[in-house]
C-alpha cells in the first residue's frame, strides 16, 4: 500500500510553450490537512501547474515530490473508449477491494501461523491504509455519491454516451468513493449545481490528506480552502514583498488583496514623486552652472585658475543626480491598473421612469413571464435553475430573440443598450482585435492599446490577433471590455463573471452596483448571488 499522508512539494517549476513562458520558477509545498486553492487570471498557468504536479506533464525544469495515492481530475475527464459506469467505479475501488480481501487472507494466515511476526506487521500496514480510506464503506459511498450527484447508476452505460457534465460527476463520484490521500482538481464546479457543490465541499473538508484545486468559484474557495496561491503576480504581492501565498479563507484573502493594492498604489505614487523631485534637482543643478558667463578682465586670471575645479565639482554633482534618477527609474514598480468603472451618460431630469417593461411574454419551450418592470437606475439579478429561461429573457430584451407572444418595451436602443451574451460571436472572425474594438467603441485605433490596458481584460499580445482565433474566455473578455468602454445606459449581462479572474469579477460586481445605469444580470455565481444588494427576480424551474 502507498505511504500515508505524504506531502506535495515542487521546486523551481518552469514551463515554456513556444516563445511564451507559462511558469517561471514556481514553488509549492502542501502538507496533509492543507487545502490549497490556485487562483489567477486565465493564462497564468494554473492548469499547466496542476498537470505537472500530477505527473501528467513534465516541466522544462524543476522537481516534484508527490504522494503515490493521488487522484487528478482535469476540466475534461479522460476515460478509455470502452469505459462504462461500472468499470470506472470498479477501477476506482480496486485497491479498496484488494485491501479488504488481503485483511481476510491475513487473518486466516495469522490464525494458522501465530508465530509469524511478518504477518502481524503486514496486517497492521493494510489495516491502517484501509481505515484511512474507509475501505469497507467504499461501495456504499460510491452509490450514495452517484445518487446525490444526480447520476443514473446503470453500470452498463457507456461513458462516451454521457454529457460532459455527467462525466465530471461520474469522475467525482469515483473520487469520493476512493478517498485518495492527495486530490488535485481543475475547475471542478463548472458542471455542478448548488447541491452537488455542497457534496464536493463536504468531501474535501473531510479528507485528511493533501487537497489542491484551481478554481474561479469564489464561494467554493471560501468554503474549502485554508490557503491561496495567487499566480497573478503583482509587483508587491500580497505581503508587500512579492509573496503570493496567503494563509486563510478567500474572504480574508480579498481583504488582504485590497490592502496590498492600496500599498501598491501608495508605493507607485511615492516613487513618482521622488522621480519628479530628482528630475527637478537635476535640472536646477545643470541650470545653475553659469559656464557661458564671460569673466571681466580682472576675473580672467581667477577664472582660469579655478575654472577646472569648478567644472569638475559641477560635473560630479550632475553625475550624482543622474545616477540617483537612473536608480529611481530602474526601481519603480509598474503603475497599478485603474479599477473597472461604468460611467453611463447622466440621466436628465424628467427622463427617469420605466426602462424595461414586459407583459405576458412567451418564448415557446423556453420562457413564460407574466410581468416585469425595471425602473431607471435599478440593479436586477435574474436568478433560477438551469433551463428556467434567464438567458432567453436577456436575449429578448436585447432584441436578438423574438418572442412567440407578449409585449416587450425597452427604452434604450443602439449604443445606449449593451448586451453581453454567454456565447460571443463575431460577424467577421478575421478582424484584428484592435480594429474590431476601435470600430465597436468608436475609438481611434491608436487609442485602443491604452484603453484595453487600463481595463485589464485583454492582453497586449492579443491586440494584433484575429478575434476568431481567441479562446472562448478571451472572446468573452473582449466583449466585456467593449461594454465597459461604452458604459451604456442599459446593461444586460449573462453570466458576466465567467472566464475572468477573481479580482476582476469582484471589481465588475462593485462597478455594476455603483453604476448610475440600469443593470440586469443573469448569473449562477453563488458569490455574486449571496452578496447581491439590488433587486432579485427569481424565475421558476422549467
Amino acid at each position: 500500500m502507498p505511504e500515508q499522508n505524504t506531502s506535495l512539494v515542487a521546486r523551481d517549476i518552469t514551463m515554456t510553450y513556444g516563445a511564451r513562458r507559462v511558469l517561471d520558477g514556481n514553488d509549492i509545498s502542501v502538507t496533509p490537512g492543507q487545502r490549497v486553492g490556485l487562483v489567477g487570471e486565465n493564462g497564468t498557468g494554473k492548469s499547466t501547474f496542476l498537470r505537472i504536479l500530477a505527473g501528467v506533464e513534465e516541466p522544462d525544469r524543476g522537481t516534484v515530490e508527490r504522494p503515490e495515492d493521488l487522484a487528478y481530475l482535469p476540466q475534461v475527464p479522460e476515460f478509455p473508449p470502452d469505459a462504462t459506469v461500472g468499470s470506472v467505479l470498479d477501477d476506482a475501488l480496486a485497491e479498496h477491494h484488494a485491501a479488504v480481501a488481503e485483511i481476510e487472507r491475513l487473518g486466516t494466515d495469522m490464525a494458522e501461523h501465530p508465530e509469524d511476526e511478518s504477518l502481524a506487521e503486514r496486517m497492521g500496514e493494510v489495516l491502517q491504509w484501509a481505515e484511512v480510506h474507509d475501505a469497507w464503506d467504499a461501495e456504499r459511498r460510491a452509490t450514495v455519491a452517484a445518487h446525490d450527484l444526480g447520476l443514473d447508476l446503470d453500470r452498463s452505460r457507456l461513458v462516451s454516451e454521457m454529457s460532459g457534465g455527467q462525466q465530471v460527476r461520474l469522475a467525482l463520484a469515483a473520487m469520493i468513493a476512493r478517498r485518495p490521500e492527495c486530490v488535485m482538481l481543475d475547475e471542478p464546479t463548472n458542471h455542478l449545481d448548488d447541491a452537488a457543490m455542497a457534496i464536493l465541499e463536504e468531501f474535501l473538508a473531510g479528507l485528511p490528506g493533501v487537497v489542491l484545486v484551481a478554481s474561479h468559484d469564489r464561494t467554493f474557495l471560501d468554503n474549502c480552502c485554508t490557503q491561496l496561491i495567487d499566480l497573478d503576480r503583482t509587483p508587491l504581492g500580497i505581503d508587500g514583498e512579492g509573496g503570493n501565498t496567503f494563509s486563510g479563507t478567500f474572504s480574508e484573502y480579498l481583504r488582504a488583496k485590497r490592502q496590498a493594492r492600496k500599498h501598491w498604489e501608495e508605493t507607485w505614487q511615492r516613487q513618482q514623486d521622488q522621480i519628479a523631485d530628482l528630475r527637478d534637482g537635476l535640472h536646477n543643478t545643470a541650470r545653475n552652472v553659469a559656464h557661458n558667463r564671460g569673466p571681466t578682465d580682472n576675473d580672467k586670471f581667477i577664472t582660469k585658475f579655478k575654472g577646472a575645479k569648478v567644472e569638475k565639482a559641477v560635473s560630479r554633482r550632475v553625475n550624482a543626480a543622474e545616477a540617483k534618477l537612473d536608480d529611481a527609474m530602474a526601481g519603480q514598480v509598474l503603475k497599478p491598473r485603474p479599477l473597472l468603472r461604468f460611467t453611463p451618460p447622466a440621466v436628465s431630469v424628467g427622463s427617469a421612469g420605466i426602462e424595461v417593461q414586459v407583459r405576458e411574454l412567451v418564448v415557446d419551450g423556453r420562457l413564460t413571464m407574466n410581468h416585469l418592470e425595471v425602473q431607471t437606475g435599478e440593479k436586477v439579478l435574474v436568478s433560477g435553475p438551469n433551463g428556467c429561461g434567464k438567458s432567453t429573457l436577456l436575449a429578448v430584451l436585447a432584441g436578438v430573440l423574438q418572442p412567440t407572444s407578449g409585449a416587450v418595451h425597452v427604452r434604450a436602443h443602439g449604443r445606449d443598450l449593451g448586451y453581453l451574451p454567454q456565447d460571443v460571436t463575431f460577424a467577421d472572425p478575421s478582424r484584428e482585435v484592435r480594429h474590431w474594438f476601435a470600430e465597436a467603441t468608436g475609438l481611434d485605433v491608436d487609442d485602443v492599446p491604452g484603453v484595453l490596458s487600463d481595463l485589464g481584460l485583454v492582453s497586449p499580445r492579443d491586440l494584433s490577433r484575429e478575434v476568431g482565433v481567441l479562446s472562448v474566455g478571451q472572446q468573452r473578455r473582449l466583449a466585456l471590455a467593449e461594454l465597459v468602454a461604452d458604459a451604456p445606459r442599459l446593461q444586460l449581462l449573462d453570466e458576466p463573471t465567467n472566464h475572468i479572474s477573481l479580482a476582476l469579477a469582484t471589481e465588475l460586481e462593485e462597478a455594476l452596483l455603483a453604476s448610475a445605469g440600469t443593470v440586469l444580470i443573469a448569473s449562477h455565481d453563488r458569490w455574486l448571488r449571496r452578496r447581491w444588494t439590488g433587486r432579485e427576480v427569481a424565475l421558476p424551474g422549467a
